[in-house]
């Protein structure tokens, strides 16, 4: 049987480690030489295979891929951009299939969350339809741990480690100068809809901090909120509120309401901190700092778990191994096995089950007061963000890949992304 070339491409925000599932797809892509010809990566994510705009990986060295794995960013370029239903779409489909045709690509990875799982399946539908043999699997990515079907998603366990790394060392700041200045400090986290970000800060509270969670899947309520941070003030004498930029008012409106939609479709967020902050001002009179974590947040590789940074590898190689198996339309997906010692297993989940599927908080693991997170949920946490995945540095900084991304030549007429 004739080898056929591999596709791979990012897809949406990304994260401190989804750069080493790229070195995982494209490294055990290589050790199968005998059935994969080359991995071509599509620049700037899906819109490189509608623009043709690809990168041949085999002009990257060995220690080039390896290093990948230590690299925050997207290697290759990411974008938001949504490829809709096939039949409002289709013409964007049938592009896919004609430059994987004419590239002589039999398997797509695509890097992502629950938008990409949907992308990648309907990939792999209208493959079959057009009679053309491609293996389409996703590779899961997303630091909002939504994905339905896994233990948790790479990219979680390194943004939650950095969120209770940042949040213990402000609020021990903020217990320093809390007589005579700052009481409240406010955190902003990423989550539009799943509150598993901010459930990282509550992992502050074993280190004796008064912390109040504020998460998408509990209705805010602005007196018990009050209530409840100067209870915390009044208690220990300043108080830190991690708040999930998806917090949102009983009647659905988000505290950090912006308008715009990006490409997906997803309202733009971003200032729930502030208002928080003023709210404690105005109701409490205590003083106030704030911060969004924004981007530092899943871009922070330096400080990335053990347990991400292998997951994230993980996931790219047993995608290729399921693609080797003879799979289509599915996601390699984490099994948890144990908790104590952390324990866990790659399984094999449908995209049909995981594409447009949002998995939030377990009611469980957040307190009856909505305002914190239980031993459950911790248990669940705390094997995610552990160890020290350090990359090497020099004259003190990280040493990152930088690729040469060298271009294929294009074949087809040029095409125009709507």
């Amino acid at each position: 049987m004739a080898r056929k070339n591999a596709f791979y491409a990012q897809s949406g925000g990304v994260t401190a480690v989804i750069n080493a599932s790229a070195s995982g797809v494209i490294q055990t892509a290589r050790a199968y030489r005998n059935q994969i010809g080359k991995v071509y990566a599509g620049r700037d994510g899906i819109i490189g295979a509608l623009t043709e705009d690809l990168i041949d990986t085999s002009k990257e060295s060995t220690a080039a891929i390896a290093l990948l794995r230590n690299t925050p960013g997207g290697a290759f370029g990411s974008c938001r951009y949504k490829l809709k239903s096939l039949e409002s779409h289709r013409r964007e489909y049938q592009r896919l299939i004609e430059v994987f045709e004419a590239h002589d690509i039999g398997y797509f990875f695509y890097n992502g969350g629950g938008d990409s799982a949907d992308t990648c399946l309907k990939v792999s539908q209208l493959a079959e339809a057009m009679n053309y043999p491609i293996q389409a699997i996703h590779v899961p990515k997303t630091v909002d741990n939504d994905l339905p079907l896994t233990d948790c998603c790479p990219g979680f366990g390194s943004v939650a480690k950095y969120v209770a790394v940042s949040a213990l060392e402000a609020s021990l700041d903020v217990r320093s100068m809390a007589r005579t200045s700052t009481k409240v400090f406010v955190l902003e986290v990423m989550g539009r809809h799943a509150g598993w970000i901010a459930a990282a800060g509550g992992l502050i509270e074993d280190h004796g901090v008064p912390v109040v969670v504020l998460f998408p899947e509990v209705p805010f309520d602005e007196q018990k909120f009050l209530a409840r941070v100067e209870e915390r003030v009044a208690r220990h004498g300043f108080c830190t509120v991690v708040v999930s930029e998806g917090a949102r008012h009983e009647d659905g409106r988000f505290l950090a309401q912006q308008g715009p939609r990006d490409a997906f479709g997803h309202e733009q967020l971003g200032g729930a901190a502030p208002v928080v902050a003023r709210m404690i001002r105005q109701a409490l009179g205590h003083k106030f700092h704030w911060a969004v974590a924004d981007y530092l947040q899943r871009a922070a590789r330096h400080i990335a778990s053990t347990t991400d940074a292998r997951q994230a590898y993980e996931a790219g190689a047993a995608a290729v191994k399921l693609a080797m198996e003879g799979h289509n339309a599915v996601m390699p997906a984490i099994e948890r096995i144990s908790d104590k010692p952390y324990r866990y297993r790659f399984g094999v989940a449908p995209l049909s089950e995981v594409a447009n599927v949002e998995k939030h908080m377990p009611r469980h693991y957040i307190t009856p007061d909505g305002f914190g997170i239980t031993e459950d949920c911790k248990r669940y946490l705390r094997p995610l963000i552990r160890g020290e995945d350090y990359p090497k540095y020099k004259d003190g900084v990280p040493v990152y890949a930088t690729l040469k991304n060298v271009p294929v030549a294009r074949k087809l007429a040029t095409f125009d992304v709507r």
